[in-house]
C-alpha cells in the first residue's frame, strides 16, 4: 500500500525513476479498486450499458494523471524516454514493447534520469 500511497505523492512529477514495485503495486490496486468499484456501482445501480459506474469513472479520472506519471517515471528508470508510451498505440506489438519495459530491470547506476530509485 506504501508503493501506491506513493505513486499518489508524487502524481504530477514526471522526472526521476520508479522503481519496478512503485509501478506494479500501483497498477494492482488500481486494478482491486476498480474492480470493487464497479461491483459497488453494479449493487448501486448506477452501472450502465457500457460497464461503467458514476464511482468507477470517478476513480478512473482520480489515477489518471498518476497513472501516467508513474508509467514515465517506470520508464525512465529503464532509460527511455517518456515518448515511449505512445508505442501503446501499436496494436499487439506496441503493447507488449511496452509491457517488456514494464518488467524490465532498471539500470543499476545512475542514467540520464536520475540515480537509481533502489539506492535511496
Amino acid at each position: 500500500m506504501k508503493w501506491y500511497l506513493k505513486a499518489f505523492k508524487n502524481y504530477a512529477v514526471f522526472n526521476g525513476r520508479a522503481r519496478r514495485k512503485e509501478y506494479w503495486y500501483f497498477v494492482l490496486f488500481n486494478i482491486i479498486f476498480s474492480i470493487l468499484l464497479t461491483a459497488v456501482d453494479s449493487f448501486a445501480g448506477t452501472l450502465d450499458a457500457n460497464g461503467s459506474g458514476l464511482l468507477s469513472s470517478i476513480y478512473a479520472l482520480v489515477v489518471f494523471l498518476p497513472s501516467i506519471a508513474v508509467a514515465v517515471r517506470r520508464l525512465h528508470d529503464v532509460d527511455k524516454s517518456a515518448w515511449w508510451m505512445l508505442i501503446g498505440i501499436v496494436p499487439v506489438i506496441g503493447v507488449i514493447i511496452l509491457f517488456i519495459f514494464m518488467v524490465k530491470e532498471g539500470d543499476p547506476y545512475q542514467n540520464r534520469y536520475g540515480i537509481n530509485p533502489k539506492l535511496y
